[in-house]
């Protein structure tokens, strides 16, 4: 049985990732890995996710958005009251399936989220687009901040600007969610890795992929072929929104607080550095860019008060040498080479 193209590339990234896991678990596992990286699996695990969801929205639909972060710290905060619910009112003592219940539930806020924000907003192009999920990230952080969850008995109480609240307290306002339960674990990080290069390749690679970058490369004309562009384009962010909302759930039950400031515009435009860094529409590049960028700043450590501007100097050195038509032309070359004939071509080209 003949495979197609897209199937061997998806079947080597998934090996490729899980390879990557089977080294790093081993390396925890043997004491190799320096516990300041061991600290960062997670979050790279999240950062990635991050990376290919937003890639989605903007290299594979071809829509610029500011406001990641905004489903970001949805997921977080909905998987934060998730667990505390769990264990105190359903009594899901596994910690492991109290998390994917929580990753699960902050994906489906999220995507709801996505989907009364993406009605308005994907009506708009361009600048116009980038400034309104700006503007929305931004509101969802505001409203987080006034927001206010306490757990009385079986009840789940919500308040809005009113901390007096009876019950345990979940979630304080500005203040956050406090003495949070860390159930995150890597493997699951690496299995929502997984899943995500599951559903964003497979959408990429389905009619409804083509029909999204159909949409992207011409408007017009995908309106002229019958297309409902609004509808693909709308499919392509509430699936980004999902995934961001997992993403966010796991970050936030890595960490015994979790506030809404962790969740500012600097987030969105980090991801988004992940994304034009690693390509525009190329999800590996998305990949290895949060991967390498989000454990340097670790790795610049020794350069103690210097470590920033060493970090923001080698960002400008990488993507120089990125956009270089030479650097291109050669990482082109070494990725579509097939052989010799291949070689005595480009030989005599």
């Amino acid at each position: 049985m003949k495979l197609k193209k897209s199937t061997i590339n998806n079947i080597i990234s998934f090996g490729i990732v899980i390879i990557a896991f089977i080294i790093c678990q081993s390396m925890i596992s043997t004491g190799a890995m320096k516990r300041s990286l061991k600290g960062q699996m997670i979050p790279i695990c999240v950062y990635i996710v991050m990376a290919v969801s937003l890639n989605l929205v903007v290299g594979v639909s071809g829509e610029l958005s500011l406001g990641h972060a905004g489903f970001m710290s949805v997921g977080a905060f909905s998987g934060v009251i998730a667990s505390a619910w769990l264990l105190g009112v359903a009594h899901v003592e596994n910690e492991t399936l109290r998390l994917v219940l929580s990753m699960v539930v902050g994906g489906v806020f999220a995507g709801v989220f996505g989907v009364l924000i993406g009605v308005p907003v994907l009506r708009l192009q361009g600048d116009y687009l980038a400034i309104v999920t700006l503007a929305f990230g931004e509101i969802i952080r505001n409203v987080l901040n006034c927001l206010y969850f306490s757990l009385d008995g079986n009840r789940l109480l919500v308040s809005f600007n009113n901390p007096n609240l009876p019950g345990t307290i979940l979630v304080n306002g500005p203040n956050g969610a406090k003495d949070v339960a860390k159930i995150a674990t890597f493997p699951v990080g690496f299995v929502l890795i997984l899943f995500s290069l599951f559903v964003v390749l497979n959408l990429i690679n389905s009619r409804s992929g083509r029909a999204i970058m159909a949409t992207r490369d011409n408007r017009i004309a995908a309106e002229a072929m019958g297309i409902n562009v609004t509808k693909y384009k709308m499919m392509a962010f509430v699936t980004a929104a999902a995934l961001a909302g997992m993403a966010g759930a796991l970050y936030g039950l890595n960490f015994s607080t979790v506030a809404a400031s962790k969740f500012k515009f600097d987030t969105s435009i980090l991801v988004l550095v992940f994304v034009v860094l690693g390509g525009i529409g190329n999800i590996w590049g998305s990949i290895i860019a949060a991967a390498l960028l989000t454990v340097l700043p670790e790795l610049l450590r020794a350069f103690a008060d210097y470590r920033m501007l060493v970090y923001a100097i080698v960002l400008i050195l990488v993507m120089l040498a990125t956009n270089n038509p030479m650097v291109r032309s050669i990482f082109a070359r070494l990725i579509h080479r097939k052989g010799p004939a291949a070689q005595r071509g480009g030989a005599s080209e």
